[in-house]
């Protein structure tokens, strides 16, 4: 008959499995993230240096400029709400991990206190044939 814990192996390692994807989704939304960020980081920080050189313009080169950073703050607003829907589906995907990995470590946890349970039950089992055998041969020859 085959053990619990060996049976259970198979459960185990697709869990094994599915906190692996799951740590991987993570880790690629992470770094969507971070491209997002980093591009709303880089408008902002153009559209700060493109306010400070306003010099010398005429009116329609300071029109066209107006214009420009209206659709620089447009870019910016765009942005800021795609680094919001990332940051909604970065907390989805570690939350989708946290739970893999609990369902992950509560199998492990379930498969050790049977291989416990088994190596305790195969102890017994050793000892009990030793006491046997150890009886057999204090016995004395005649008493058969």
């Amino acid at each position: 008959m085959t053990a619990r814990s060996a049976r259970l192996q198979p459960a185990v390692e697709q869990a094994q499995r599915r906190e692996q994807d799951a740590l991987q989704r993570l880790a690629e939304q992470q770094r969507r993230m971070a491209f997002v960020q980093q591009q709303l980081d880089d408008l902002e920080r153009y559209r700060k240096e493109y306010s400070l050189s306003a010099g010398g313009l005429t009116v329609s080169a300071l029109l066209n400029r107006q214009q420009f950073v209206e659709r620089i703050d447009q870019a910016i607003i765009q942005q800021g709400r795609e680094v919001e829907r990332q940051r909604r589906v970065l907390e989805a995907a570690r939350l989708h991990w946290l739970q893999t990995h609990a369902r992950e470590r509560a199998l492990d946890s379930v498969v050790e206190r049977f291989r416990t349970q088994e190596h305790q039950s195969e102890q017994r089992q050793e000892q009990a044939e030793v006491d046997e055998r150890m009886q057999y041969r204090r016995r004395p020859a005649g008493s058969i």
